[in-house]
């Protein structure tokens, strides 16, 4: 299956490893990987059973989809990928800098049990075997590991979320629950779209300025002749962990677009909206 694809990259190191397992591939960070105990992932659209543009492996219940096909779609990611579904725990995004430490008590909310809570873009949890889940189609994910304490992060940056700083809020969080220390920290910027693809128009620079220093700007984001910018929400969400105390050769950047790789997985730009979700998975092991 993923031989038959032609990835487009955004560099010529391979940052982003992709893995197939009984037909089922998703992508990796080899930096996440090496480390014990620690089990991650992002989802592509290939590989589950779903139907039309949310084909085939689309991991929303609200975008219209037969609820059982999604469950079937998480039963084959969690056996290729290693993890329990009722070990799962669900964010509710609504593009907040919110982020909530997850106990054993959450432990199914989002699929077995209901959430009883909702604008979460990140999780945060000390709990082996929780498996932190996330949601994405051009959004970008946020993994952190603090393998000293045993503890992680997961985070959902969008524009909003990523000028509002989710990257240093989920680091604080970290902080404050577990005694992670920044400098610790091993951090990773998802597969998300790149800045080539994401025009913005000029209300969210205007926000971009109002967070960072003017001598950063051309470091961020390309003015166009059109009254357009090309942002750069990878870069920003690199610059808000360094500023969050993360060493900068603690922190992975993808490589892999979704915009560009509209064939691979979701996107929403790429589609005009005609799409399924993908989703990121962290958990952490007792060792």
């Amino acid at each position: 299956m993923i031989q038959d694809l032609n990835i487009k990259r955004t560099g010529r190191n391979a940052a982003v490893q992709i893995q197939e397992s009984e037909g089922v591939p998703f992508l990796t960070f080899p930096a996440l990987s090496a480390l014990p105990g620690v089990n991650h992932g992002f989802s592509t659209r290939l590989g589950g059973v779903s139907r039309e543009e949310l084909s085939t492996m689309n991991l929303s219940f609200t975008r219209g989809d037969e609820p059982e096909r999604v469950r079937e779609n998480y039963r084959r990611l969690g056996h290729a990928m290693g993890f329990d579904l009722e070990d799962m725990v669900f964010s509710w995004q609504t593009h907040t800098n919110c982020v909530r430490a997850v106990t054993e008590q959450d432990r199914g909310k989002g699929y077995t049990a209901e959430r009883d809570y909702r604008d979460v873009d990140g999780l945060v949890t000390n709990v082996p075997g929780l498996v932190l889940v996330t949601f994405y189609a051009d959004c970008v994910p946020l993994f952190f590991v603090d393998p000293v304490h045993r503890a992680i992060g997961l985070s959902h940056s969008g524009w909003r979320g990523t000028v509002s700083d989710i990257a240093g809020v989920t680091v604080r969080a970290m902080q404050e629950k577990y005694g992670t220390e920044p400098e610790n920290l091993i951090a990773a910027i998802g597969p998300s779209i790149c800045r080539s693809c994401y025009e913005v128009s000029e209300d969210v620079i205007l926000k971009v300025r109002e967070q960072y220093p003017q001598g950063m700007w051309d470091l961020l984001y390309d003015t166009k002749e059109n009254g357009k910018y090309q942002l750069d929400l990878w870069e920003v969400c690199r610059q808000n962990m360094i500023r969050a105390g993360i060493l900068p050769e603690h922190i992975s950047v993808t490589d892999i677009c979704t915009c560009c790789n509209p064939d691979l997985l979701f996107s929403h730009r790429a589609s005009q909206g005609k799409r399924g979700n993908l989703a990121a998975f962290l958990s952490i092991r007792a060792v």
